[in-house]
């Protein structure tokens, strides 16, 4: 497939491209999209138009990626992507402005991205979430793009840690049998990409398994309640197809586990306290440590097996049963914080997050810049004034789908639109010469040391 790009950088670092036309029939409507965020640098969004052209995308998509502040040369680029139907597609508007993702994209170097597909609700989202039509060809090109844009080029260039959940499960793992050599981890929410024909669509052509994607970690995440606890119903189909892919990949000595969140369904729930930890691992040791050098081998020596539906993790020397039927878990950290997902669907937390920055007062608001602890997130900020409470931010921040967050969290585990901001209006009589500070308060109740006050 041949791209004709024409790139336009406006003011708000939104970058459109032009792509053929699609058939009217095909066209989506824009009001379900047309309240994406407003970016700007370190955020950057390309946005293709649908394609008739045969084999292409014929969905127009968004790219949307955050770049960490002050990096020199980015190591690789975490992709967040949704899954189908209009609600979840909608939902990746937000998922480069994630603050606990991007905490993770910025221990390592990476870029955070995250797409949105403009699929009408009730079309295949197959169309999309198998990279073979026309979404990988677009992938590329927008790293390409995004990298011109950011002033970052390397970008189109470095490796993938992808996450995806439902039919992006799916597509990140039908990324990952496809280009193995740039993937550096995989996490695989509710969604699985096929590698044996399914006898109710026969129409659907099975992905081959390369040698190169054993060598890849990977983790099927699903809920209990789609086919594991609860066997009828909309979702009862997810775990037997992750059994299939799972046993495919690890009965050929693949690096897989399952992970089993005993509280939900469909929706993504906490995982993210056990996804960011394992990507945090999968990249520390896998990114090259020069660029242009391949992905380093995941090490396997301290890993630790259990058993498919099990609860307790060991180290592989001590598994007692078909280390080819077992989840592999990289390390007794991960495997200690996988015991406790599987358990209760929660990961426990003992470090405090990190103190915001840059408290400044700026026409009668207070407002700071916000980083998110890596293992917890931020559920709120508090405000002192002379040390004691003053106000939190948001006064009771609720979530429906796991632990309550600053930004909230959709089904699809993106931040609630409009984007909340690191701010808060001062009272009018509030006293002259107050010394104004913030703490952050991360997912689990833990605060961190008050910020330098703001002036």
């Amino acid at each position: 497939m041949t791209f004709r790009v024409a790139l336009l950088l406006l003011t708000t670092a939104t970058c459109l491209t032009a792509l053929p036309a699609a058939p009217a029939q095909e066209a989506l409507p824009a009001d379900p999209y047309a309240d994406a965020p407003e970016v700007a640098p370190p955020v950057y969004r390309v946005r293709y138009e649908a394609s008739s052209e045969p084999g292409a995308l014929r969905y127009p998509v968004r790219y949307a990626v955050w770049v960490p502040p002050g990096v020199e040369r980015l190591r690789g680029v975490i992709v967040h992507q949704h899954g189908c139907g209009t609600g979840s597609c909608k939902s990746g508007l937000t998922g480069a402005f994630d603050l606990h993702w991007q905490a993770l994209a910025a221990a390592h170097d990476c870029a955070l991205l995250s797409p949105s597909y403009e699929q009408p609700e009730q079309d295949d989202c197959r169309a999309w979430c198998d990279p073979r039509n026309g979404s990988a060809e677009a992938f590329l090109t927008a790293l390409r793009d995004l990298g011109e844009a950011s002033g970052h080029p390397e970008l189109a260039e470095v490796p993938w840690a992808l996450w995806g959940h439902s039919g992006g499960g799916v597509w990140a793992g039908g990324m990952t049998l496809l280009y193995p050599d740039r993937v550096a981890a995989t996490w695989l929410r509710s969604g699985v990409p096929l590698v044996e024909k399914d006898d109710a669509r026969l129409e659907l052509n099975p992905h081959t398994l390369p040698e190169a994607a054993l060598g890849v970690p990977m983790v099927c995440n699903l809920g209990t309640q789609e086919g594991v606890t609860v066997t009828d119903g909309r979702f009862s189909g997810v775990w037997p197809k992750n059994q299939v892919f799972f046993d495919a990949v690890r009965g050929a000595g693949g690096l897989i586990a399952v992970a089993i969140d005993p509280k939900t369904s469909h929706e993504c729930g906490n995982q993210r306290y056990l996804a960011i930890p394992w990507f945090d691992v999968c990249l520390s040791h896998r990114l090259p440590e020069s660029a242009g050098e391949p992905l380093r081998p995941m090490p396997t020596g301290d890993a630790h097996l259990a058993d498919l539906r099990g609860q307790t993790a060991v180290p592989a020397a001590d598994y007692a049963g078909d280390a080819a039927a077992a989840n592999w878990l990289p390390n007794a950290e991960i495997a200690a914080r996988w015991e406790e997902y599987v358990t209760n669907a929660d990961v426990a937390d003992v470090t405090p997050p990190p103190a915001p920055t840059n408290v400044r007062i700026e026409d009668g608001t207070l407002r700071w810049d916000a980083a998110a602890d890596l293992q917890s997130g931020v559920r709120q900020f508090v405000i002192e004034r002379d040390g004691e409470p003053l106000a939190q931010v948001p006064e009771k921040p609720t979530n429906p789908h796991g632990r309550p967050l600053f930004q909230g969290l959709q089904y699809s585990d993106t931040p609630l639109q409009p984007l909340r901001r690191a701010e808060f209006e001062l009272p009018a009589d509030l006293p002259t010469g107050a010394a104004l500070t913030v703490r952050a308060v991360n997912s689990v109740g833990l605060s961190s040391e008050p910020s330098a006050p703001g002036n």
